[in-house]
């Protein structure tokens, strides 16, 4: 599934944009500059609190360029609005995305200045594209690698769930926060519409009002558990967290005469790591030492470090707001930049914001088969030792493979983590990882620099 509500979704409006893409289209056409363009989307600079990122978005990006057109709807109000020529009013009418695009697989490990992805087309096309392809990109990429960072935390024997759906910037967001972190090794999400759009598992347990809802706690779990007989996951801690725990080995062994088996407990306020220790401790001496404990409440990979150093027995997390507002990083310096115009090299050389020119690929080599070792940065036709990293996704405006399955995205993703050097891996990550600028990629820039003088 392309991961969009409807048709009628204002995600997939072309208007989705800003002002100024269109304003430019229209400039372009009335000096019939519609040479082919590379732009290429990449990160300038890694947040100060990120050691690397991970790329995703893709799907989502090549769905709206391969979907891209306008409504009768959008070209009424955009001959209406009185802000564009009819000339680009009547050129809007067959505009279709016709170019190619190059990109790193989603899941891929990426440091600044990497393109993800190469857009190649007639410029109007590939002007156009920029707002929604960095909007798509960078969401995607920022959740996923703020996933990606407890996952190395916590462990690939954790049960790891975005809980994070009510507190997203959205209804996108929400969908996007739950592929992403799935993408990067999370197990599931509490996210319904997540589970039918893309096929991620979904997760779920009880509210505190479920509880509060009933005249006795125990009442409570067991009305839930014989409701949800293979998902009986129990909130205890509505009103005394280990008085909880103790109700639930109370009605353990009735539920268990009528098939059901508590399958965990839910801590979600409080010491966390001083509750699940006492908890497991009510639970193994009732003879519960099957049930398993979940923990959720403003969790990140701070605190789950917290609780894995402290030796909390907690067999699973849901982590929410943290992770769907990425709260330590919530953006990257995600851009999308001009590298070839008509077949002359591009390069920007604002103060702080200089681009490399021209259609690039990023060969990375790896030592001992597995560990990254070095990537370079270089001109596309200058082929170098190593992996190439972008890959053919689109000719002519059409795919030129079927989409991935998110497992396979998964796939990659802990492959890409697992090769990591063990420096980048930390929380703190002390020092970089070696990205080396190749010697023509390097002249080429001289080359640009003095025609550009």
């Amino acid at each position: 599934m392309n991961g969009y509500l409807d048709a009628a979704d204002p995600a997939r409006s072309v208007l989705l944009t800003d002002l100024y893409q269109l304003a430019m289209l229209d400039a372009y056409l009335a000096e019939s500059m519609n040479e082919t363009a590379v732009f290429e989307l990449f990160i300038r600079r890694l947040p100060t609190n990120r050691a690397f990122l991970i790329a995703a978005g893709l799907e989502q990006a090549l769905d709206y360029l391969e979907n891209l057109h306008f409504s009768g709807e959008e070209l009424d109000w955009l001959g209406s609005c009185g802000k564009f020529s009819d000339k680009l009013v009547d050129a809007l009418e067959t505009f279709r995305f016709t170019g190619d695009v190059h990109a790193m697989p989603e899941g891929t490990v990426v440091f600044a200045n990497e393109p993800l992805l190469r857009v190649t087309a007639p410029m109007l096309q590939a002007q156009l594209v920029e707002s929604r392809l960095v909007n798509i990109m960078h969401l995607q990429t920022v959740l996923a690698s703020k996933a990606a960072r407890i996952v190395l935390t916590a462990g690939h024997d954790k049960l790891l769930v975005d809980f994070g759906m009510r507190r997203a910037h959205g209804c996108e967001a929400a969908l996007f926060a739950a592929r992403a972190s799935y993408i990067a090794g999370f197990t599931g999400t509490a996210t319904v519409l997540a589970d039918k759009l893309y096929g991620i598992p979904s997760y779920g347990t009880m509210a505190h009002s479920f509880v509060q809802a009933h005249e006795s706690e125990a009442q409570a779990f067991v009305h839930f558990a014989r409701a949800h007989p293979d998902n009986a996951v129990l909130l205890i801690d509505t009103y005394d967290t280990e008085v909880g725990a103790r109700k639930v080995v109370d009605i353990a062994p009735g539920l268990r005469a009528e098939g059901i088996t508590i399958k965990a407990v839910r801590l979600d306020s409080g010491d966390l790591a001083q509750h699940a220790h006492r908890v497991r401790a009510i639970l193994d001496e009732g003879g519960c030492e099957e049930i398993h404990i979940f923990c959720s409440g403003n969790l990140d990979e701070f605190r789950i470090r917290e609780l894995i150093e402290a030796k909390a027995p907690v067999d699973g997390f849901g982590v929410g707001t943290h992770l769907d507002v990425s709260i330590d990083a919530p953006s990257i310096d995600c851009v999308y930049k001009l590298q070839e115009y008509a077949g002359r090299a591009c390069r920007k050389r604002s103060s702080g914001k200089a681009t490399w020119p021209g259609r690039k690929q990023v060969f990375r080599s790896y030592k001992d088969d597995s560990i990254m070792a070095r990537d370079i940065l270089t001109l596309e036709d200058d082929p170098q030792g190593g992996e190439p990293l972008l890959v053919d996704m689109m000719q002519g405006g059409t795919r030129v493979q079927p989409s991935p399955p998110l497992t396979k995205l998964r796939e990659r993703a802990a492959t890409e983590l697992g090769g990591l050097p063990e420096h980048l891996r930390k929380l703190e990550s002390s020092g970089s990882y070696q990205i080396e600028v190749s010697h023509r990629l390097r002249e080429l820039t001289k080359e640009v620099d003095r025609a550009l003088a």
